[in-house]
């Protein structure tokens, strides 16, 4: 199974920025998938998750501002996030998480600068 993320790059604070992230393989109809962030310095952190069943839940620095969805057709997840702030830099990852493995995907840089 491999994990395909795009969609990072350089905004202004308070600007938006749609994430998405393609997994491939043979992949269970029961998963969970989610974005995660790591800072310079700091710990990889999950930001929002959902599973296959629609469910989700998300980082509280990440509520009100970003939403996860999901294409199960697709094996795709997305992460729109809205008003973002410079202290949301950071390399996102996306995951895929089936029959007790977590798999990575490679990151894509999202800076926040004016």
């Amino acid at each position: 199974v491999q994990l395909q993320a795009s969609g990072g790059g350089l905004v202004q604070p308070g600007e938006s920025l749609r994430l998405s992230c393609a997994a491939s393989g043979s992949i269970s109809s029961v998963n969970t998938m989610a974005w995660y962030r790591q800072a310079p310095g700091n710990q990889r952190e999950l930001v929002a998750l959902i599973t296959s069943g629609g469910g989700t839940n998300y980082a509280d620095s990440a509520k009100g501002r970003f939403t996860i969805s999901r294409d199960n057709a697709k094996n795709s997840v997305f992460l729109q996030m809205n008003s973002l702030k410079p202290e949301d830099t950071a390399v996102y990852y996306c995951s895929l998480r089936m029959r007790g493995t977590q798999i990575w995907g490679q990151g894509t840089l999202v800076t926040v600068s004016s």
